[in-house]
């Protein structure tokens, strides 16, 4: 086996590589936990919690991988709900796997009269990730017999459940926020389409869903479904080495993801939008203005690609696709945000200041834009990005489960407070 050699004054320690399929190999330091050192990363930018099979990124070259397979394949030839059977179990289904996995899956969306009251106790302007995280928490106690980790049954039923209901959880939060009627589940609508149905059908009027808008929202869910050990994802597996359930797991997932520096970022890049046309500045202004204060630029650059952003081509794709489509329905602040869109993205792409330090347009930059032409609100835009992510954050809960290397995650640390102190009684102080 090859080692990896650490010097330390006059001490050396001997260290196994743990070798990867694709992208840099593993130092394995776990051999290294005494009382003398531990390693140092903040953000974990160069440590690897496990090993794992489910997605491969390569920064570099623009490259997103789930199970091997293309991202840009997945979303030409596949859907959302095969993309999910695939993360979990590493192939592709057949006719019969995927028949039986949708009709799993879809006949899990209701949810009950006491879990849609329990809804109806948030205030209708609570942000839609605590309701989400808060519903899905809830979830466990609604169905304590799917709770069991250890029971692989327990856990496909969960699985189920959560890809079933986030969907109908996330309608619901929607239309409350509206203040309109909510609507069911329909098994025989797809799974996309029937989202769409619950999110925005009168139930005096019929309802036809836009095929552009299931399938540029089907894309969407795709390109957002695994993203390697990504903050989220990271808390999802550390909760799951606890033992705690999926629900919780899944929670503190949403929980995690409604951060601004992570799946909130597309609300950031639509408001954003909305300050450089209001601003009077026009894009090069507003961007001058920005650089010489020193604030970034929401949409711009990411932490792992210093190339494109596979994701947002595909996202960009699917926003001309809509924008240009003659017979949608659209208002005027749709096009102007979409025209400002469009200059700051060019100014992106050929100004130095920003090819040189990789700020290239990222997901978030496009896929705001193109859930709010789909019809949602802002606030709703982090929720959709959390519907895409649940069969990532399944898949990598399962496999971490499946590992049997994995242990309770506990970060060690480097301790910088007051050494040991006398304690002074309150009068002497």
């Amino acid at each position: 086996m090859s080692t990896a050699r650490l010097s330390i004054d006059s001490e050396q320690v001997d260290l196994p590589l743990v070798r990867a399929t694709e992208g840099p190999d593993g130092i394995l330091v776990s051999s290294l936990r005494n009382d003398g050192w531990v390693t140092l990363d903040p953000g974990f930018q160069t440590t690897a919690q496990c090993v794992s099979g489910i997605t491969f990124i390569d920064g570099k070259r623009s490259i997103l991988r789930y199970r091997g397979y293309a991202i840009e394949d997945l979303c030409a030839q596949s859907n959302f709900l095969e993309v999910a059977w695939l993360l979990s179990h590493g192939e592709l289904p057949d006719a019969e796997q995927y028949q039986r996995f949708r009709s799993h899956v879809l006949g899990h969306t209701v949810v009950g009269e006491d879990f849609r009251h329990l809804l109806s106790s948030f205030p209708r302007q609570a942000h839609p990730m605590s309701v989400l995280a808060a519903a899905v928490n809830a979830l466990a106690g609604f169905h304590p017999d799917t709770c069991n980790v250890d029971d692989s049954d327990q856990l496909d039923e969960a699985s189920a459940i959560i890809m079933a209901k986030v969907r109908t959880i996330v309608s619901l939060i929607h239309r409350r926020r509206r203040d309109q009627p909510l609507l069911y589940p329909d098994r025989t609508w797809g799974y996309v389409e029937d989202f769409l149905r619950m999110s925005f059908a009168m139930p005096y009027q019929p309802y036809q869903a836009d095929p552009l808008k299931v399938q540029a929202l089907d894309k969407l869910l795709i390109i957002h479904a695994d993203h390697e050990q990504n903050c989220s994802t990271s808390v999802v597996r550390i909760a799951g080495s606890a033992r705690a359930n999926l629900y919780s797991a899944v929670a503190a997932g949403i929980n995690t993801l409604s951060g601004p520096l992570h799946g909130g970022a597309n609300e950031a890049v639509l408001r954003q939008l909305k300050s450089i046309r209001d601003s009077g500045l026009g894009v090069r202004g507003y961007v001058d203005q920005a650089k010489s204060e020193g604030r970034k630029i929401a949409g711009l650059g990411h932490r792992v690609y210093k190339s494109y952003d596979p994701r947002a081509a595909i996202a960009k794709q699917w926003l001309y696709k809509l924008m240009d489509e003659p017979d949608q329905d659209r208002n005027a602040e749709d096009a102007e945000l979409f025209d400002v869109a469009l200059e700051l993205e060019d100014l992106a792409l050929h100004d130095d200041y920003f090819v040189e330090r990789h700020l290239y347009p990222n997901v978030d930059f496009y896929t705001g834009l193109i859930y709010r032409a789909i019809g949602f609100d802002p606030e709703m835009f982090t929720t959709l990005f959390a519907l895409g992510r649940i069969p990532g954050w399944i898949a990598q809960y399962r496999e971490m489960l499946d590992d049997p290397d994995t242990k309770i995650g506990r970060p060690r640390q480097v301790y910088t407070g007051q050494g040991p102190r006398d304690y002074l009684p309150m009068e002497q102080r």
